[in-house]
């Protein structure tokens, strides 16, 4: 029953936002935002430590505004996500600029199996559903499920609307590996954390756990790794800058190739959120381990 109740909430904002329009709902977003920082802030002590650890030298004052602007943030992601099953096919196009697209046909069309490495920033959504319709070719997206099934298959509905297939997490890694020895496109999201007995890399001078299954992925079927992060303008639309991941010079050692790949994609990721690090998801201890 719980489920089904947190479902009709769930939609009931879709169905209000479509309602209202994507323009307006945006506008209205920043209510959220200030609903779950100051009335019930879910996560926040989360989000400040975060920010201490990523940026020691900023002020309380300044961690406290970007904290605020970062809840600001991802209520314009979550209502343009619920806003998806309503968009059309000319406006998802419109509100996404794909810069170097062209490197990923290319290679796609040297029949090189790829992974997009994206992550949990700007509007990681969009970004998967627009490259597809922009690329004109099927995207493969891993995705987690969610706690609630009933959730989960409204994802999984939008996200295949354009085209796109998704691939869920864990025992499916063998359709993973399959899709890539078939030359597609795989999309991953790289900048979760992992286990407590993973491979650690740098992130802001501390030491973290990170998945190493892109890297492995890529190792073993060759990939050519692409990242691909969706920044947010300020006219509210996004910019993706298609870039290849260096994967020269890597260790003899195949445990520290893997180290070193997910070393050179943190990195790279690092610097986006330096640039503008309201946009990426802080919500979750991501120096837990």
């Amino acid at each position: 029953m719980q489920n089904i109740l947190e479902y009709f909430l769930f939609i009931s904002f879709s169905y209000l936002f479509k309602i209202l329009g994507l323009k307006l709902s945006r506008k209205i977003s920043v209510f959220i935002a200030f609903f779950f920082y100051y009335i019930i802030p879910i996560r926040k002590e989360t989000v400040l430590q975060n920010l201490k650890y990523a940026f020691p030298d900023y002020s309380q004052g300044k961690i406290k505004q970007i904290s605020y602007e970062n809840y600001k943030s991802f209520a314009v992601t979550f209502t343009e996500i619920m806003y998806l099953p309503h968009i059309s096919r000319k406006k998802l196009i419109e509100n996404v600029e794909c810069v170097n697209l062209d490197l990923v046909k290319k290679r796609y069309e040297a029949e090189n199996p790829i992974i997009l490495l994206t992550a949990h920033f700007g509007n990681w959504e969009y970004m998967a559903a627009s490259t597809g319709v922009q690329l004109k070719l099927p995207l493969n997206l891993v995705i987690k499920n969610q706690r609630n099934p009933y959730v989960t298959n409204w994802l999984k509905k939008n996200r295949s609307r354009f085209g796109n297939s998704v691939i869920p997490m864990g025992i499916q890694i063998r359709k993973i590996y399959q899709k890539l020895k078939e030359k597609k496109i795989v999309l991953m999201a790289a900048d979760q954390r992992g286990d407590e007995d993973s491979i650690r890399v740098n992130l802001f001078g501390r030491s973290t756990s990170v998945f190493s299954g892109p890297a492995a992925l890529a190792l073993k079927t060759n990939a050519v790794l692409i990242c691909a992060i969706p920044v947010r303008q300020k006219d509210e639309k996004y910019k993706i800058i298609f870039e290849e991941l260096n994967v020269d010079n890597l260790p003899e050692e195949l445990e520290d190739k893997k180290v070193e790949i997910c070393q050179r994609y943190t990195s790279y990721l690092q610097k986006i959120i330096e640039e503008n690090p309201e946009q990426w998801l802080w919500m979750h201890k991501r120096w837990k381990h």
